[in-house]
């Protein structure tokens, strides 16, 4: 996983996000997928990052000073405005009840994962098997292009998009 600094370029809001790759941020972006979390547009360019250095005296870890989400069952879900965001400047913009209410939604969509089944690619046929009753119903989640997620709610499929981005499970680290 990778993490961006990103820019609203109508409003120059700044915001970061988890990317599995670079090649990932640009199909996101391509596929409209982007969005500022304070104003909605879909104008979203990377910024400029500063690298993250540690200081001298971290020499005797023997570890470079790279901040990664920790704890028990840290989240393969990312956050616009994580904990660690937040600790590091990057979403200093935000006021706290902002940064706090995005923690709580990364941290809600990470347990609604929990509980559902990766469905991949095919998540618009497996979501119509659903609706029209030739599947029993279970949580799922996958990817959908979004022409198929205007075709799943012209269908009246009920659907809904993730807040935040999502690594496949074989994917991840």
């Amino acid at each position: 996983m990778i993490v961006f600094d990103l820019c609203c370029q109508s409003a120059d809001h700044r915001f970061e996000a988890w990317f599995r790759s670079s090649a990932d941020f640009e199909r996101q972006k391509r596929d409209g997928l982007l969005m500022c979390p304070q104003c909605g547009s879909a104008d979203v360019e990377k910024a400029v990052m500063a690298p993250a250095v540690g200081r001298k005296g971290n020499r005797d870890s023997g570890a470079p000073s790279v901040h990664t989400p920790q704890g028990e069952g840290a989240a393969p879900v990312p956050s616009t405005a994580s904990a660690a965001g937040a600790e590091r400047g990057a979403a200093a913009g935000l006021p706290e009840a902002v940064k706090t209410a995005l923690v709580q939604l990364a941290d809600l969509q990470k347990r609604v994962i929990e509980k559902s089944r990766w469905v991949g690619r095919s998540f618009a046929e497996e979501a119509r098997a659903i609706h029209y009753g030739e599947k029993d119903a279970e949580p799922i989640y996958g990817e959908a292009s979004p022409e198929e997620s205007r075709a799943l709610a012209d269908e009246g499929v009920e659907v809904a998009p993730l807040l935040f981005p999502v690594a496949p499970p074989d994917k991840l680290n």
